[in-house]
């Protein structure tokens, strides 16, 4: 296959993408996820459980899998690189010993139980519990109206979760991931994601482009090097050299930004499954230092303590309509390559509710990075909005440009006017 479009949709908190498996196929939303490589989907219908999930127990996005409807679904064995991968071993006999198998069957090979239940850990404190799947999958070519079947696709058939409520389509660079499984990693792919204020409208999309579509030469891209992370070599790392607030001097950012120490942590890790930007302390808190010296408006410290948000203010609205047009000062993001990026308005600074008395309260739309293992920062999807990011994975890049995301949606055929 040479290329693949597909469309994603904004809710609150990722983007969407329909995943049709099984035979008969059922149709199965899931989240774009470049920070991971195991594609899932809720299974079982009324058994899947999601604890802490409030949030979540009625909302439309469940969609459930039922691998007892498909004629071709099978549990992947213990013995495929797939189960091995999945359970991180180092041993290839390992799963097929847990599975119950004998060591004789295993070392020659004949061993064809199912493979083990696995448990998948997120860094930000999800869990996941289910068995290694596979299936037909169906996707859409560069023709929108053909979809193209890709037998025994693996995935994870999870039955029980610790906070994540719908499944994720695993966009990294491992083994495991939907680029590695249908061929696309040694070509690239790319998104532009629609501003939040497109979230749960079911009349647009933007699309995500795979394949050699996704690298032709395009606009304005400017590419900085993809980063190779020894700890995490299937994910997506840029460095990052500088951040500046308005006309003022660029702000210098540590080292561990733009480069790893010797257990691999350290990097900015490009991530779609993250939603806020986060930067480590102590460049955070001089950032937020920066920003306001900048700002002369008032702060609103009881939104700041309601919603977690370090930075909020006070923003005058003439007529109660929603200022584009403000005085919060643009924040550019400086990457290695001499790559600028000037975060669109909205991407940095938003707006937390509806005017009130003339007056609207943004807040700032960064966080701090927790301290531990793994990257230094993060570059979340609200920061990437009308943004084009293209992942050249066959010259090992990725390139930024600000787009009208909705225009160029519209300008593919990706505005349903009117279709519910």
């Amino acid at each position: 296959m040479q290329n693949m479009v597909e469309p994603l949709r904004e809710v609150r908190d990722g983007y969407l993408i329909s995943l049709n498996i099984g035979t008969p196929s059922q149709v199965i939303q899931v989240y774009l996820d470049t920070g991971s490589d195991l594609t899932w989907v809720p299974c079982g219908n009324l058994s899947f459980n999601c604890m802490d999930c409030d949030d979540y127990r009625n909302s439309k996005l469940n969609t459930v899998f039922s691998p007892s409807y498909s004629s071709s679904a099978l549990r992947d064995t213990c013995s495929s690189h797939f189960c091995i991968d999945v359970h991180s071993s180092d041993n290839p006999y390992d799963t097929c010993i847990m599975a119950g198998c004998s060591l004789s069957t295993t070392l020659k090979g004949m061993c064809t139980w199912p493979c083990p239940s696995f448990a998948y850990t997120y860094g930000a404190g999800g869990i996941i519990a289910g068995a290694l799947t596979r299936d037909t999958l169906r996707v859409h070519g560069a023709n929108p109206n053909v979809l193209t079947e890709i037998p025994k696709f693996a995935f994870g058939c999870v039955g029980t979760t610790y906070h994540e409520p719908i499944g994720l389509l695993g966009f990294g660079r491992g083994t495991l991931s939907f680029l590695s499984q249908l061929g696309f990693l040694q070509k690239g792919f790319s998104h532009c994601f629609l501003a939040f204020k497109y979230a749960n409208n079911p009349n647009i999309s933007s699309p995500l482009v795979i394949g050699d579509a996704a690298i032709a030469p395009n606009g304005d891209l400017q590419f900085t090097p993809m980063l190779n992370c020894p700890m995490y070599p299937s994910y997506y790392y840029i460095g990052l050299e500088g951040i500046r607030v308005g006309n003022a001097s660029v702000t210098t950012v540590p080292n561990n930004l733009r480069e790893f120490d010797s257990q691999g942590n350290g990097g900015l890790l490009v991530d779609s499954g993250t939603t806020y930007t986060h930067l480590p302390e102590p460049f955070y808190s001089q950032l937020l230092s920066i920003l306001e010296s900048s700002i002369s408006y008032p702060r609103a410290k009881e939104v700041e303590a309601r919603s977690g948000f370090d930075l909020c203010y006070k923003v005058p609205c003439p007529n109660n309509t929603n200022p584009m047009n403000d005085d919060l000062p643009p924040i550019t993001f400086h990457f290695l390559n001499n790559v600028s990026l000037v975060l669109p308005h909205g991407n940095s600074f938003y707006a937390m509710g509806a005017p009130i008395n003339s007056t609207v309260v943004k807040c700032l739309l960064f966080q701090s990075m927790d301290d531990g293992e793994g990257p230094a920062g993060v570059f979340g999807s609200f920061q990437q909005q009308n943004v084009e990011v293209v992942y050249d994975l066959e010259n090992g890049r990725v390139g930024f440009q600000p787009v009208d995301c909705a225009l160029a949606a519209s300008s593919k055929g990706l505005l349903h006017k009117g279709k519910k």
